[in-house]
């Protein structure tokens, strides 16, 4: 039994992102090759990261709906219904400081 994978919704998007990380990364040597700053190189690792974390994210989103919406339960005729999943790509709250009287 073949299944498609849990992301085929999203997969123009998540080929679209790749691509985008792909092009980073090639900057990347690019900056290197040119002997740019190495705070400037670190910037764009980060972002490359960032991007990548991303694509990592929206994987996960798409899997986790895809194992809710197929998975078999006591009642395998009929899927279980989606569940609304958090908004993954917002960022998180900054921690506030410790209030030391």
């Amino acid at each position: 039994m073949h299944t498609e994978p849990g992301y085929i919704t999203e997969k123009q998007a998540i080929q679209a992102r790749l691509r985008r990380v792909e092009g980073q990364v090639r900057g990347l040597q690019r900056l290197v090759d040119d002997d740019t700053y190495c705070i400037d190189i670190l910037t764009q690792i980060a972002a490359s990261t960032k991007a990548l974390e991303s694509v990592a994210l929206l994987l996960l989103d798409q899997q986790l709906q895809h194992c809710l919406t197929h998975a078999e339960g006591p009642d395998a005729s009929s899927p279980r219904p989606p569940r609304p999943s958090p908004d993954l790509s917002a960022p998180n709250p900054a921690p506030q400081p410790k209030d030391h009287r």
